[in-house]
């Protein structure tokens, strides 16, 4: 059995991913094989969790993957470890926008039955506290809130007050953090700046959060409330099996795995690491390569997926790699199977703020001030290599960019939720859109992607095919509904 805590707050702003980052960095530090995790499809915190605990954060998304999946991820991820540490998202009870509790922290804490402590911003209260604690912890009685983290607490008499208020509540403190600017994590037009940007200072500032919580919090306390946790009974999930559900993959010619490039560095740090295990269950080689450094794909590629990040914040050093720019556009242009989301299809147009990109995608990025932000509900227009027609998907977006046209004479996507439109591009063997999508809730996404690479089945046009995917006949575009934003996510 794995212990386990949910790590809340009353509304964003609160301290949860200073609070959270900062316990499981003291737990690992004490020794403990920690889990980290993540409600949401937000990028950016796992790799800071990542950075504390030495291994991969991993997202826990009920809108994406549905409910059904969220304990097995969670027991997926949490293999070998002691302790599991689960960072909320936005409120404890906001969720998919008029959806009621579905994809909130307070709905994943009740299917992994595990307590929550709430991280109370305490800078401008003193025994309202009580009252508002009171509201969280009554307001669900499936919800445990099983203790209270006091944050950006002024004084030693401000500390007094709160705690006299607390004792009224029933639910006890179980730390008081004072305010502190060198746990401080640096922001910008899309949240946190990510791990991979700010490394050294990443790793000082994830040092001073465990030393906070170490000083301010009662460890002991916390991990016994993590210990109280009833037995998970969820299988857990598995990249081969989920994987084997799909259609059969087959070795590329000669016997060998087709090696499938991914993206990353900097400037392309957002992907779920189920994806990863998902392309090798169904048979890849994957191989990771930088567009920031390196001036060829990896050696063999035979599809290439490029995830989200920050391209526009690195669009003047993507733009400098003309040599990996030009072969992106021939791999692309042979008619080999290219997945590409966000950050990725902002590398495929033609520019982004007037740099020249790969030029795969006849359109032109740049950026706004802007947001798009939300979870979505879409259809595959036409065939490709990642999706057949009429597949449906989950997915969010996040950016501040626009892409000029928004879609090709075949478009990727078409949105069902919150609204109808199509979106991206679907071309020779190219599907590129601004669409995040977490394969565990369609592995044969990631079956179909490698058959392609190797050459089996007919996914899409192959090399040399004049005409586009074929377009789906019926696919449900015409339906609407409003599945709304659930929080942070990447870009």
């Amino acid at each position: 059995m794995v212990a386990r805590l949910v790590i809340a707050a009353p509304s964003s702003g609160a301290g949860k991913t200073t609070v959270a980052t900062g316990l499981m960095a003291a737990f690992a530090g004490r020794g403990l094989a920690v889990s980290p995790h993540k409600v949401g499809p937000d990028y950016i915190d796992p790799g800071y969790h990542a950075l504390a605990t030495g291994r991969p954060g991993r997202n826990l998304d009920a809108y994406q993957c549905g409910t059904a999946l969220v304990a097995p991820l969670f027991a997926h991820g949490a293999r070998g470890c002691e302790l599991a540490v689960v960072e909320g998202v936005m409120g404890l009870y906001d969720g998919a926008a008029g959806q009621g509790e579905l994809a909130s922290t307070a709905q994943v804490a009740k299917l992994l039955r595990a307590p929550v402590v709430l991280v109370v911003d305490a800078s401008s209260q003193s025994r309202s506290v009580a009252a508002l604690v009171h509201g969280f912890a009554s307001w669900d009685p499936g919800v445990r809130i099983g203790g209270v983290i006091l944050n950006k607490v002024a004084t030693d008499r401000h500390e007094t007050l709160l705690r006299e208020a607390l004792e009224e509540s029933g639910v006890p403190v179980m730390g008081v953090l004072r305010r502190a600017a060198d746990v401080a994590t640096p922001s910008r037009h899309l949240g946190l700046v990510p791990v991979a940007e700010r490394h050294t200072d990443a790793v000082d500032a994830v040092r001073a959060q465990a030393e906070q919580v170490r000083l301010g919090c009662d460890l002991d306390a916390l991990l016994a409330l993590a210990r109280s946790a009833p037995p998970l009974t969820d299988t857990p999930w598995d990249p081969l099996t989920a994987a084997r559900g799909g259609a059969p993959t087959e070795p590329a010619a000669g016997g060998e795995r087709p090696v499938v490039a991914v993206a990353g560095g900097a400037a392309f740090t957002f992907s779920y690491a189920e994806h990863v295990e998902l392309l090798r269950a169904a048979g890849a080689r994957v191989a990771a390569f930088d567009p920031l450094r390196d001036e060829r794909l990896p050696e063999g590629t035979r599809g290439l997926v490029i995830g989200g990040g920050f391209p526009e914040v690195y669009a003047p050093e993507l733009s400098a790699n003309e040599p990996l720019r030009r072969a992106v556009a021939a791999l692309a242009r042979s008619g080999a199977p290219v997945a590409a989301e966000c950050a990725g299809l902002l590398y495929l147009a033609k520019s982004l703020d007037g740099k020249p990109m790969c030029g795969v995608l006849d359109a032109e990025a740049r950026m706004t001030g802007r947001l798009t932000l939300g979870y979505r509900e879409a259809v595959a227009v036409a065939d490709s290599p990642l999706a057949a027609a009429g597949t449906r998907l989950r997915g969010h977006e996040f950016h501040r960019t626009v892409l000029e046209p928004g879609s090709g004479p075949v478009p990727a996507w078409g949105m069902v939720r919150p609204e109808r439109r199509v979106e991206g591009f679907a071309q020779q063997g190219v599907h590129a859109s601004y669409l995040h999508t977490h394969w565990a809730q369609r592995p044969d996404v990631a079956t179909r992607f490698v058959a392609a690479c190797a050459g089996v089945g007919v996914p899409g046009p192959r090399p040399g095919a004049s005409a586009g995917p074929r377009r789906a006949g019926g696919t449900g575009v015409r339906d609407a509904g409003g599945a709304g934003v659930a929080g942070a996510a990447g870009a």
